[in-house]
């Protein structure tokens, strides 16, 4: 199947997902609190992450017998559905606060999924070139500094473009979301101004924009309007055919977002909890606003009424995701775990417990 009918079918299932509203959330819910089925497991959380879980969680059901019910909600979302106890599993592309985790009431592992890019993307009527972008200058067209398109600073990198005399429509998530944590990490990093008036967070005051949930939400903001420029996931660009620009990285380097690029940013040595923020990457051909994604489980899995046999089903899924279903990351623009992330994630996946034994040891690898 072509990359672009992988994305197409993803995002086409997301937006169906997304029409359910609060409804599809409320059944969540009420599924997971009663139910005593193994074979269907439940999870929710970022929508960066929703291309490749659709395609593998897809695959994993044709293979096992075993489906996955994961709803794209955003980050925040999964988060609060995983600390109620809701989910099998959050996925998040920011890792619990000290708040959260206390929240959580007990441990949590993040296991390393894949990394991914989140890109500039923008809607110029007529200009066809790949726009480039300093840090500096990104960060003043979110601090409201930098209005319009065809202010001298952006004008300046990019010379050979004749850009319009054009508001610029910036546009943000609304939603709790690990995207913009990424984001405004990087926001963070290269500009001690935003850094100490917004800061980094999954959700934070933007000083100007408009908001859309989601990143499918972005990017629909983004295309309706003339001028319209924002930050998404690389397989939204994609999928509608929205150009992305090239941003200069720490080594002055213009980068454009690859799967390359993506795995030069990512590929360092993970800690021991995984939890790790690889913006304004040093490697000289990495991409600057890259980030991993998480799925987080509880540490000790017999809560509630879980059984030992739901346990084993959930480490077992992720223990092939992060194996393999990372030959599926490429085709749909995600970079693949490193080896030293999958070892670390098949060490964080070893720590899983049911009544204080190994989930791992009696579940086949």
């Amino acid at each position: 199947m072509k990359k672009t009918n992988l994305i197409s079918l993803a995002i086409a299932s997301m937006a169906l997902l997304a029409s359910c509203g609060g409804g599809g959330q409320k059944q969540t819910s009420q599924t997971a609190a009663s139910s005593q089925d193994n074979k269907t497991l439940l999870g929710a959380g970022s929508t960066f992450i929703y291309p490749f879980y659709s395609k593998v969680f897809n695959v994993y059901t044709q293979q096992t017998g075993i489906k996955v019910n994961y709803q794209s909600i955003g980050s925040g979302g999964g988060i609060l559905q995983l600390i109620n106890k809701t989910v099998d599993f959050g996925d998040s592309d920011a890792p619990l606060t000290d708040d959260q985790e206390k929240q959580a009431g007990t441990p949590v592992v993040h296991i390393p999924i894949c990394a991914g890019a989140v890109v500039l993307t923008y809607n110029l009527p007529g200009i066809q070139d790949t726009l480039q972008f300093t840090p500096d200058v990104l960060a003043n067209i979110y601090l409201g500094k930098i209005t319009r398109w065809n202010d001298p600073a952006i004008q300046a990198i990019n010379p050979k473009v004749k850009l319009p005399n054009l508001p610029i429509a910036v546009v943000h998530r609304s939603d709790g979301s690990g995207t913009t944590n990424i984001f405004t990490n990087y926001l963070s990093k290269i500009s001690p101004e935003w850094k100490a008036k917004v800061g980094a967070s999954t959700s934070v005051n933007w000083p100007v924009g408009l908001g859309g949930k989601g990143n499918e939400g972005v990017s629909g903001l983004i295309r309706q309007t003339p001028g319209g420029f924002g930050y998404v996931e690389l397989a939204y660009a994609i999928q509608n055919q929205m150009p992305v620009a090239k941003i200069q990285n720490a080594s002055g380097h213009f980068i454009a977002p690859t799967i390359a690029s993506t795995q030069a940013a990512s590929n360092i040595q993970l800690p021991a909890d995984a939890k790790v923020f690889v913006t304004n990457t040093t490697a000289p051909d990495g991409y600057p606003i890259s980030g991993f994604t998480w799925a987080i489980l509880y540490r000790e899995q017999h809560y509630g009424d879980r059984s030992l046999d739901r346990a084993q089903e959930l480490v077992k899924l992720f223990w092939w995701v992060t194996h393999n279903a990372q030959s599926y990351c490429a085709d749909l623009h995600y970079a693949p775990l490193s080896a030293e992330a999958q070892a670390t994630a098949e060490n964080l996946l070893k720590t899983i417990t049911f009544d204080g034994k190994p989930v791992l040891e009696t579940s086949a690898q």
